[in-house]
């Protein structure tokens, strides 16, 4: 299945699905009809420039949403919370080819509303989505800043085009799950979502006022594309170092244009994020208890397996072995 829809500022995703799939939207409610699969979506407005639509359910077929930039320039800040364990794809075309993330399927994308992008679930997998809408006023009242650094200025300044990915902490994981268990049969309960979904915020925007700053690089949904496909190509072989001159070749950019707006995007260095993605790998492997401490270095690369439980536990605060056995 397939829902295309043109980012206008008045465009309501709930109203147009509900049309899309022939369904009902009752108090903010939209259940998914039987012969598509099971489960809702509902909407919640927190006044005119700040709402959040929950999604979770599964679906029979694959759902590919593809969002088209209105070419009006960005009047709205989407905050996109997934925390599934099921692959998850997002390109900035339409040519879905590689899962956005590899071992934790979790992200946290800030985006302004006129970037184009296509995001695919998977059928028969449990979809759980959260989408927080809000203007960038009601943004910079909410959160109250009066030395924001260069990223948050971006975000909740006037007329600037931005991307930036986050990973999402163990706190943020169990608060979306507790958004989507609540009762909302309880009088207080729009209030009650009203806080759970600022604290939401304060999570996401608490981590990007510590990245460093620097001036905005502008970004547009070719340079997403590319971006994404560039720490893909990292992901697919961590026992191989990025060389940014053949990463740069590949994007189609400059070496200083390739390093600052993936730096800008992804919160850190390309190299970094590599290093990270190794760890994170090791972690994964070790816990699987299928692999001694030798047999994970080597498959990342480290010829020195001291210089491997030397970055590991730097990471994780343990050696391999006693992570392991944790």
């Amino acid at each position: 299945m397939i829902f295309s829809f043109t980012a206008t500022p008045d465009f309501d995703f709930m109203t147009y699905f509900a049309r899309h799939i022939q369904a009902a939207v009752q108090n903010g409610l939209l259940v998914i009809p039987d012969h598509l699969g099971q489960g809702s979506i509902r909407k919640l407005a927190f006044g005119e420039d700040f709402k959040i639509t929950i999604h979770r359910y599964v679906l029979k077929e694959d759902l590919i949403i593809k969002r088209k930039s209105s070419g009006q320039g960005n009047d709205l800040i989407t905050i996109f919370f997934y925390s599934n364990e099921q692959p998850l794809e997002i390109a900035y075309n339409d040519d879905l080819q590689v899962p956005f993330s590899q071992r934790d399927e979790s992200a946290i994308q800030v985006t302004s509303n006129d970037l184009s992008s296509t995001i695919r679930f998977p059928a028969h997998q449990t979809i759980h989505y959260v989408v927080v809408a809000i203007k960038p006023p009601q943004l910079r009242e909410l959160l109250a800043v009066s030395e924001p650094n260069s990223v948050l200025q971006t975000i909740i300044g006037n007329g600037n085009s931005f991307l930036f990915f986050e990973s999402m902490v163990a706190e943020t994981k169990l608060l979306l799950k507790n958004l989507a268990t609540v009762d909302m049969t309880d009088p207080l309960s729009h209030f009650y979502m009203q806080i759970r979904v600022q604290e939401l915020l304060y999570l996401v925007f608490h981590k990007l006022a510590l990245r460093e700053s620097a001036p905005h690089q502008p970004i547009n949904s070719a340079d997403a594309e590319r971006l994404l496909y560039i720490r893909n190509q990292i992901l697919n072989d961590l026992s191989v170092p990025p060389v940014i001159r053949e990463l740069a070749q590949v994007a189609a950019m400059s070496e200083t244009k390739l390093k600052q707006l993936f730096k800008q995007t992804f919160g850190t260095t390309i190299y970094t994020y590599y290093q990270q993605a190794r760890m994170e790998e090791a972690a994964f492997l070790l816990k699987q208890g299928k692999h001694s401490v030798g047999q994970v270095g080597y498959e990342l690369g480290f010829s020195n397996l001291s210089h491997f439980s030397r970055l590991f536990e730097k990471h994780y605060g343990l050696n391999p072995k006693r992570y392991s056995y944790t």
